[in-house]
């Protein structure tokens, strides 16, 4: 890179990646930190999917960046059910579009942005953190660099983790996503994977923190049953076809998302270094890509005699992701706490509001308008992607 970078963003994950080609897209200079990968040896085998919607799978394929159809897996159909007979389905025909979302491998897509990454030539991939204008912190819930700016980053600690694995099941999933809520306060979700009429499954299981070492240390087969159970053979049995990995489940949110260095230039958080939540809406990674877009737009629309540092710019951008990042932190928070309840006379009520959820037609459709990125009335999300999450 001939001149200095006018950006350095330290993190080169998804969103990391996202944000460095939005930019070089607006002839802004880049400098991605990115670490070391690990050798194939230590590395664990990743069995991480995200459901992205549409709005980002516009962004994404914007950006040349969208993964072939082997690995995202349009969702024709969400299934839904309480822990009685309350239960929910959304179907992407009644809203007139193709899928409700895309079930997306994670390492195909973090390689076709990498690759990506290596054609742009606004975009210098480095070492180590360099100086610029502006720094964005995009290195997730553990970023060290956050902890060094002593933002505090508030912490609701769920009794949870999250169980994650892929699975083959005996009959096709035939592209509909599956969850249910159950009596103990545990979300299974089964998310349909290898094309439309594939039989392969990404599980995320979100069990109590004392039951989880007791599904981990299960056996394969013991483990393929109790699922087969708990998903009320909606789709037969499973044989595991990965590890098992498991994670505990938080929602965040950092107290400051800008401001600037001793030396003067400015910092911003995105991402996970700025806000988690509860996985049970498969929102987290939409909100992060929502992240890279705004702060984009924001910098490629500024005056031309504003920094892409300038505080204005940064408050501009905080001000408006905040704002869906608290609605969906309180929608999911809301959520988990509802089924965490035990007491029968709220069991009985929560199955009842999902069944009269399920007949309310404008709201269904409104909260499904929502979580797809599409804004309520529209089709097909706006060319810039904005209203991710």
């Amino acid at each position: 890179m001939a001149l200095p970078p006018e950006v350095c963003i330290r993190g080169a994950g998804i969103v990391g990646r996202t944000l460095a080609l939005l930019l070089a897209r607006e002839r802004v200079r880049v400098a991605l930190v990115a670490e070391a990968p690990s050798t194939p040896s230590t590395a664990p085998q990743d069995v991480r999917a995200y459901a992205l919607n549409a709005a980002s799978r516009t962004l994404l394929t914007s950006l040349r960046a969208w993964p072939d159809a082997a690995q995202a897996t349009p969702v024709r159909e969400m299934q839904v059910f309480g822990d009685a007979d309350g239960r929910v389905r959304f179907d992407a025909a009644s809203q007139k579009v193709d899928a409700l979302a895309w079930i997306v491998d994670v390492p195909a897509l973090e390689a076709q942005l990498a690759a990506a990454v290596r054609f742009a030539p606004q975009v210098e991939v480095v070492d180590a953190p360099v100086k610029a204008a502006l720094t964005v912190v995009c290195e997730g819930k553990a970023s060290t660099t956050r902890e060094t700016l002593g933002v505090q980053y508030d912490v609701t600690r769920y009794p949870q983790k999250a169980i994650a694995a892929r699975l083959e099941a005996e009959r096709p999933h035939g592209g509909v996503a599956r969850q249910w809520f159950t009596a103990q306060g545990d979300v299974v979700a089964l998310l349909p994977m290898g094309g439309a009429e594939g039989r392969q499954v990404a599980l995320v299981w979100s069990v109590g923190q004392l039951r989880a070492p007791e599904l981990l240390e299960l056996d394969n087969d013991s483990f393929c049953a109790r699922l087969q159970e708990a998903s009320h053979d909606a789709l037969g049995a499973f044989t595991l076809t990965s590890e098992r990995a498991a994670w505990p489940l938080q929602r965040a949110t950092a107290d400051r998302w800008s401001g600037r260095f001793d030396d003067g230039g400015a910092w911003v958080l995105a991402g996970d270094a700025a806000h988690t939540v509860h996985p049970l809406a498969g929102q987290g990674l939409n909100l992060g890509l929502a992240d890279a877009d705004e702060l984009a737009r924001v910098i490629r629309e500024r005056d031309y005699w504003r920094s892409v540092g300038d505080a204005r710019l940064l408050r501009r951008y905080e001000r408006a992701r905040r704002t869906d990042v608290l609605a969906m932190g309180l929608a999911t928070d809301g959520l988990q706490q509802l089924f965490a309840q035990g007491i029968e006379p709220l069991a009985r009520l929560r199955n009842w509001g999902m069944l009269g959820f399920d007949r309310s037609h404008l709201l269904k459709d409104w909260v499904a308008r929502r979580a797809m990125g599409l804004a309520p009335g529209f089709s097909s999300p706006s060319p810039s992607g904005r209203g991710l999450g």
